[in-house]
């Protein structure tokens, strides 16, 4: 399967192809799979992208032979650890966990600019409608969004970006305590440092930049750990993954670049 990622700039647009044949397992048991999501590609069908014809239930469902259920969700450009039920009852117990937040998610990110300190991101979030799966006629109020925020990694490229004569990167982890819409995207551009390639909440001029000097056409955000009980066992499960390829160019970025390194980052084995 080819997926194409549109990405619409002031002066262009970017058609970035990412190619899946295969859905990428890292769990997996008779009760729940964990699989790596890509960019590009939706969980399951949305009235929001009506044009797509594959998404990852499906195929995960062709590829196991097995119907699968839904837990959570991650946006259509972000990639990584996405927890699927092989059963209903299953389904129903790991979406209480999540509800009740016993489920530990961890995600990094490429940002704009430098962030020097960890920093616990407590901004309440009003849920953003969309014009065709919401009733925008609703009230809707701001409810409370917690993210952990901790620099792993800062790098600095001899390459001019707007008026500034090089362009600032933080590599960060990011660890929602709570699950708002775009939580992590819209609290990055609340502390003006925007996640890479945002397209909605981030900044045109760092998108291409990225694009042109870092190589990185999609959205810098990646679901690499989540840390649960397991629902049916009770044991504690720490599934990990990797950046996708499309994301591996930060490697090169901070050996080349970087001009601070902290020492988890080595100990993450994110390449």
């Amino acid at each position: 399967m080819r997926i194409y990622i549109m990405l619409f700039y002031r002066h262009c647009t970017l058609s970035i192809l990412f190619d899946v044949t295969q859905i990428s397992i890292v769990f997996q048991d008779e009760h729940l799979i964990v699989a790596h999501k890509p960019p590009g590609l939706l969980v399951h069908r949305s009235p929001i992208d009506k044009r797509e014809t594959q998404f990852l239930m499906q195929m995960v469902r062709d590829q196991i032979g097995q119907y699968v259920y839904p837990v959570h969700r991650l946006d259509k450009p972000t990639s990584g650890l996405l927890i699927l039920a092989l059963n209903s009852h299953v389904a129903r117990l790991m979406s209480q966990a999540l509800e009740a937040h016993k489920v530990d998610k961890t995600y990094i990110a490429l940002v704009r600019g430098y962030v020097n300190e960890p920093q616990i991101i407590d901004y309440p979030l009003v849920e953003q409608l969309d014009k065709m799966t919401d009733d925008l006629n609703k009230q809707n109020e701001a409810k409370s969004a917690i993210t952990h925020i901790e620099p792993l990694a800062r790098i600095e490229l001899p390459f001019a970006v707007a008026r500034y004569n090089t362009g600032r990167f933080s590599l960060m982890k990011l660890m929602p305590q709570t699950g708002r819409k775009h939580q992590l995207r819209r609290h990055m551009a609340h502390l003006r440092h925007p996640i890479v390639g945002d397209t909605t909440h981030g900044d045109g001029k760092q998108n291409r930049y990225a694009s042109i000097h870092m190589h990185i056409d999609r959205l810098a955000l990646c679901s690499t750990q989540l840390q649960f009980a397991h629902p049916v066992t009770g044991e504690m499960l720490n599934v990990k993954t990797t950046l996708d390829t499309s994301m591996q160019k930060v490697s090169e970025l901070i050996a080349s670049y970087s001009t601070f390194v902290s020492d988890e980052l080595n100990t993450l084995a994110l390449f």
